[in-house]
């Protein structure tokens, strides 16, 4: 009876950098360079807060959007740090991770035949959700433009069809970020589309040589955009699942009806954890970001010395460095390395069509696995130039 199955479900694809995670485990003494997963462990006092939340049985629904306690952290947490300003009685909601806030966000404003705009290479999550949602991706090729997508780019793939742009910075898997002036440039034009903007920062408090800049923050973009974040990342959190989407109450409202039937609330003791993390832990990135900044120089020097062409990430905790010169295919790469050196990247691909020459390196590892695994890489890639 699988010919019963949603077409749309059928058609999409396991995520590729999961695949090639699974491929993996098959390969002993494997140094992986795969996963986003910091490798930092949850701050203690966020622990102790959940803790503390089950031992108060803190263990009912919350409300839909989250707790009041919640979304008030949020709403401070994200005015202190970006400039931000969202009323936390309608205009934030508290989702599963930013994976949900991805999902509700989707279904909340496509439509079947609305086209979606991304800059590839992107993370492979957005275009699976838009397909489930009767949507259409649309990518645009960022490698000329060191992966930050422009207005030019937007306006030549830009149709009566569209509904929304995606602006992920900074980005997975490239690193690059969003500066004041590509931002403003953005804004300029895109204030005066009839679209959304879906700005998705969780990786905002890991932003190395220059402060966070949101696309809401430019006149007039804030009433179009909606912002993703959550504590995944900053906080080291990933297993606790709590994101957010901060939206103007007039789309907001529509979310929170999806969100309501699909899940009902985010865990009432993860929220409890978060708000440790938003309140007490306001600073708690900056020890994380200061040694993943130290990674992304020792990673980026050795790149440069082995003479693998990449763009200087400024964000997030990935390199995407190009390997056209060895002539293989991004797979190829990626499963010669595994097989010959036992090193785990994934292959640029798994980040749509414009991600085809190129593998990411994720350094969100201990430096001395980080130095084993250039080491590795290291002599690969001098076999190749024999």
């Amino acid at each position: 009876m699988e010919h019963l199955i949603n077409s749309n479900v059928k058609n999409i694809e396991i995520s590729g950098i999961r695949q090639f995670f699974n491929r993996v485990a098959s390969v002993p003494d494997a140094v992986q360079l795969t996963l986003g997963q910091p490798d930092f462990y949850t701050p203690d006092h966020i622990k102790y807060a959940a803790k503390a939340a089950i031992e108060k049985n803190y263990t009912t629904y919350t409300k839909n959007a989250g707790e009041n306690i919640l979304l008030k952290a949020a709403s401070d947490f994200i005015f202190k740090k970006y400039g931000l300003e969202y009323d936390p009685d309608s205009e934030i909601l508290t989702t599963i991770g930013a994976s949900q806030a991805i999902d509700v966000v989707f279904r909340t404003i496509l439509e079947p035949g609305a086209e979606v705009i991304l800059p590839g290479p992107v993370y492979p999550a957005y275009a699976p959700i838009i397909t489930l949602c009767g949507g259409v991706p649309v990518f645009v090729d960022t490698r000329e433009t060191n992966f930050i997508i422009t207005k030019e780019q937007i306006e030549q793939h830009k149709t009566k069809k569209t509904r929304a742009v995606i602006l992920p910075y900074p980005s997975n898997p490239t690193g690059t970020v969003l500066n004041y002036e590509q931002g403003k440039d953005l804004a300029n034009y895109l204030k005066n589309e009839t679209l959304f903007v879906v700005s998705d920062e969780i990786y905002s408090e890991l932003n190395y040589d220059q402060e966070h800049v949101s696309i809401a923050q430019y006149e007039g973009m804030k009433e179009k955009t909606i912002v993703i974040n959550g504590v995944s990342k900053s906080h080291s959190m990933t297993g606790w699942r709590i994101g957010f989407a901060f939206a103007p109450a007039y789309i907001l409202k529509h979310m929170l009806k999806v969100h309501q039937y699909n899940v009902s609330c985010a865990s009432s003791i993860s929220q409890h954890a978060a708000i440790e993390a938003l309140t007490t832990g306001i600073d708690d990135p900056l020890y994380m970001k200061e040694k993943y900044k130290e990674r992304r120089d020792y990673i980026m020097s050795r790149l440069l010395n082995i003479g693998v062409p990449t763009v200087k990430p400024e964000g997030a905790f990935y390199v995407f460095p190009s390997i056209k010169s060895s002539k293989l295919t991004s797979f190829d790469f990626a499963l010669r390395l595994l097989e010959e050196e036992k090193l785990a990247v994934v292959p640029g691909d798994a980040f749509s069509i414009y991600g085809e020459g190129f593998v990411r390196l994720s350094y969100a590892y201990k430096l001395e696995q980080l130095e084993e695994a250039m080491d590795r890489f290291e002599r690969f890639w001098k076999k190749l130039e024999r």
